[in-house]
């Protein structure tokens, strides 16, 4: 686990759970990831997925403003729409501004 080093950040959270139907997901989502991080404003991800299909994916961003191009970003509009009718139940987004943070790590 990895915070970002600059604060303050923005932190998009990502909240979803597949279909049971979701062939070529984790294809997008892999090349999502790999788009995000050429974004500008982009500081990182991290994402975690349950044996249920339950998952959380928090990206971080410099400011609103790189958020904002990232959903319009024309691959990503395309991902969104094939999430919506294919490959998710339900999902959520909510972003939140983060002013510091700190971390631990065994020796």
């Amino acid at each position: 686990m990895n915070l970002p080093r600059k604060s303050p950040c923005y932190a998009v959270i990502f909240t979803s759970t597949l279909a049971d139907q979701n062939q070529g997901y984790d294809t997008m989502a892999d090349r999502m990831q790999e788009l995000a991080a050429q974004q500008p404003g982009y500081l990182g991800v991290e994402s975690v997925r349950s044996p249920d299909g339950t998952g959380i994916t928090i990206s971080y961003w410099e400011d609103l403003s790189a958020i904002k191009a990232w959903k319009q970003n024309p691959e990503h509009l395309t991902a969104q729409e094939l999430g919506k009718n294919q490959w998710y139940q339900n999902y959520s987004v909510e972003i939140a501004r983060i002013e510091s943070g700190y971390q631990f790590e065994q020796p």
